[in-house]
């Protein structure tokens, strides 16, 4: 049964209503607003009857805070003073819909059945939403392409060993969350999981960093420290960026992955382990191997399983999962309401290529939900970066070349008329985008009509 909260300051509207609903409905009552309030927070109630005046009590601000405590509550906004601008303001912080006092009891029956039916609807789409997502990720990795159902495929088969695992891929294409998947899913989830990047520890300090030290080892060391090996016994350590290792820190840790023992610095005595290692690089280490740049020994005993990452550009078929991702990620975060991208806009992030992989995807979004007004964010909020790319669309395997021997006005010309309809004939927004003013572009469109 439904639950219904009813919150007036009127005892005997309280009393009306609970009548007049408690043969279909599981209803409660109270005249406190606050006290409403903590019930709705402590127990889901699914609409909620609210009195625009509750006392000296804004019912617009309990709306508000019900709507934070409680998104999926239904709220109806009752009053006896109704006017259309308190509606409106009404609606839009939230409210499903409006009635004034005295409240008819067949229109309220009416409104509060369509509430509910809205709210079924929204709760059928949440859900499907939620499958989707759970269908095309894993362990907050999101794809639906052949090559993430690979990479699914061997997570799965190497989260239960011990064996060491070796992610490469260009930078931003998700290696630690790969690591993450690896240990937070398999049987070592329980223990720690501790991240070093090789690359961002100076040399000299990575080697305690790594294995630790005693109390005296060195200058300023007035107390012993345990390393991340040590830390980690039990779990997984993810040596990120380990193409950056120095040379003579790779025999070390070559050491400890042989003999599965530690010893700190300062230290004889030799401390036991029992940690996985996963390791990460945006290097070609077989080329570094052949330069004398990386351990040919330690490669291998790295490299017993390899998991290749795409590059966000070879599964393009995700983008869309990945975009639908961080809008959820970044209105939680910025309290936005953004639905999606505009279809030129969303037809330009599918087709950049995205050097920086994921990484920029994401920070992509969040720049223009930054920037974005509306519920749906136009090209004009996309990075400078992103339009200038794609201020041009060239044919099918059309090069740079393509254009040499054509004379520049001609260039300037397919340029700007490109730009112009990328922006559906909007001349405001392509002047913006070509960094010139409108008078200018109406000019030039005037030269070309000749």
């Amino acid at each position: 049964m439904k639950r219904i909260i009813v919150i007036d300051d009127e005892a005997s509207i309280c009393s009306s209503l609970e009548f007049a609903l408690e043969d279909d409905y599981e209803v409660v009552t109270t005249t406190k607003p606050h006290e409403g309030l903590k019930w709705i927070e402590e127990e889901h109630h699914d609409l909620c009857l609210l009195d625009l005046k509750v006392g000296q009590v804004d019912g617009l601000e309990i709306l508000k805070k019900i709507k934070q405590v409680s998104p999926r509550t239904v709220v109806i906004m009752i009053t006896a003073y109704g006017t259309i601008a308190t509606s409106v303001r009404a609606i839009q912080e939230g409210a499903y819909s409006y009635l004034t006092k005295p409240i008819n009891i067949e229109e309220l029956y009416s409104i509060i059945q369509q509430a509910l039916h809205y709210q079924h609807l929204n709760e059928q789409v949440d859900y499907l939403s939620q499958e989707l997502e759970k269908k095309y990720s894993y362990e907050g990795i999101i794809g639906k392409s052949e090559a993430m159902a690979s990479i699914f495929n061997l997570i799965g088969k190497v989260k239960e060993v011990d064996s060491n695992v070796l992610i490469v891929g260009e930078s931003g294409t998700g290696k630690e969350l790969v690591a993450r998947a690896i240990h937070f899913s398999g049987k070592r989830r329980r223990a720690h999981f501790e991240v070093v990047n090789c690359a961002a520890i100076p040399d000299q300090l990575l080697e305690s960093e790594l294995f630790g030290y005693d109390k005296g080892a060195f200058t300023g060391a007035v107390s012993s420290k345990e390393g991340k090996f040590q830390l980690t016994n039990g779990g997984t350590i993810f040596l990120d960026e380990i193409g950056d290792m120095p040379l003579s820190l790779q025999a070390k840790l070559l050491r400890v992955l042989q003999e599965k023992v530690v010893t700190k610095l300062g230290s004889n005595k030799e401390i036991n382990l029992d940690v996985r290692v996963i390791a990460a690089t945006n290097k070609n280490l077989e080329e570094a191997v052949r330069n004398g740049e990386f351990r040919e020994d330690l490669y291998f005993r790295l490299d017993v399983v390899k998991v290749p990452l795409p590059p966000l550009r070879e599964r393009k078929e995700d983008i869309p999962f990945l975009i639908k991702h961080f809008i959820q990620q970044f209105n939680l975060e910025m309290s936005k309401k953004v639905q999606g991208f505009t279809k030129e806009a969303n037809r330009i992030l599918l087709n950049y290529d995205y050097p920086g992989n994921i990484r920029e995807l994401s920070n992509i979004i969040e720049s223009s939900m930054v920037l974005a007004d509306d519920e749906f964010i136009e090209v004009l909020d996309l990075p400078q970066q992103v339009r200038a790319i794609h201020s041009v669309e060239r044919k099918e395997g059309e090069t740079i070349l393509d254009f040499v021997g054509v004379p520049l006005k001609e260039i300037e010309k397919q340029f700007i008329l490109a730009t112009l309809e990328a922006n559906n004939g909007h001349r405001k927004n392509t002047a913006l985008m070509l960094g010139i003013s409108e008078r200018g572009l109406r000019d030039k469109l005037k030269q070309y009509e000749q």
